[in-house]
């Protein structure tokens, strides 16, 4: 039997030398750290609060707010880069050495350059989407080039058109999404954020930063993965093509990947119950090693 969990009784805060790290903490168990994706409103709450109840039946799970996106507190770091140290931080802060992690989209990045340079400190890792390199489909995908439309001229009909762009049904974006997410989307120090990220010069500059550097991309490092790794991703996901998953199936040592039919780029949204069933499968079976 599942419990309604909400915002209020699951919000906690943890002090660090940089700034303050907002989280929702539910369930007793192993922990689980779930890591939020980018663009505009998004918080790890709106990721995954529809499936906490589930995973909290298991699991102690802890739901990280990265800086940058309007909860956390900010930091003079690009998002990306911020990211990284605040999971160290987090975990470090609760005193945790181990945990399981679930990163959706720009999370799964996260984690998994996390897992790479600390293998010791992510048991099993679950990515939705997002991870990889695009084989076949143009980059970036329908999905970033919407964010970065919206990021550059915020609109309420941009919102749309992005929000659209993330699921197979267009019926999930209700009028309550929309409007939750335009009210962060517009703070003025969250958008801030965002044209960081997501601003096309601000894009532009990145690419070219990464083609004059000697240092190899996270997806070339795949094959230093240590963790058992479950790849989720949307057969129909326009922001992140399927495409992009063949090269961490084929390089990660230890992975299975799980493709969903009729889902876009939230498959924790639009596939709950499958998503939690494959899930909660790959994360309590037994170790064979």
């Amino acid at each position: 039997m599942t419990t309604e969990l909400t915002y209020e009784s699951t919000a906690r805060e943890l002090a660090t030398g940089q700034g303050v790290l907002r989280y929702h903490e539910a369930g007793d168990g192993p922990p689980l750290l779930l890591l939020h994706g980018s663009g505009p409103g998004v918080t790890g709450w709106r990721n995954y609060r529809g499936n906490l109840a589930v995973l909290a039946e298991r699991f102690r799970c802890l739901v990280l707010e990265f800086p940058g996106f309007g909860v956390s507190d900010p930091t003079d770091q690009h998002p990306m880069v911020a990211a990284h140290g605040a999971v160290t931080r987090f975990l470090d802060g609760l005193g945790l050495q181990q945990v399981d992690v679930i990163g959706n989209s720009m999370g799964g990045i996260v984690a998994t350059q996390v897992a790479i340079a600390h293998p010791d400190r992510v048991r099993r890792l679950v990515t939705i989407g997002g991870i990889g390199q695009n084989l076949f489909s143009p980059g970036p995908g329908e999905g970033i080039n919407l964010l970065m439309e919206f990021t550059e001229r915020p609109s309420r009909e941009a919102l749309v058109q992005w929000l659209t762009s993330m699921v197979h049904d267009p019926a999930i974006v209700t009028e309550e999404l929309i409007e939750e997410r335009w009210a962060q989307a517009t703070d003025p120090a969250t958008l801030a954020a965002a044209r960081r990220m997501y601003g096309r010069a601000a894009f532009a500059a990145r690419t070219a930063a990464a083609a004059r550097s000697e240092a190899p991309p996270y997806w070339a490092m795949l094959h230093r993965l240590k963790a058992r790794t479950l790849i989720t991703w949307g057969r129909d996901d326009r922001v992140s093509p399927l495409d992009m998953a063949i090269v961490p199936m084929r390089t990660i040592p230890d992975v299975e990947l799980h493709v969903f039919p009729n889902c876009g780029h939230w498959v924790m949204i639009e596939q709950k119950a499958a998503w939690e069933s494959v899930v909660l499968a790959f994360l309590t079976r037994k170790d064979d090693r």
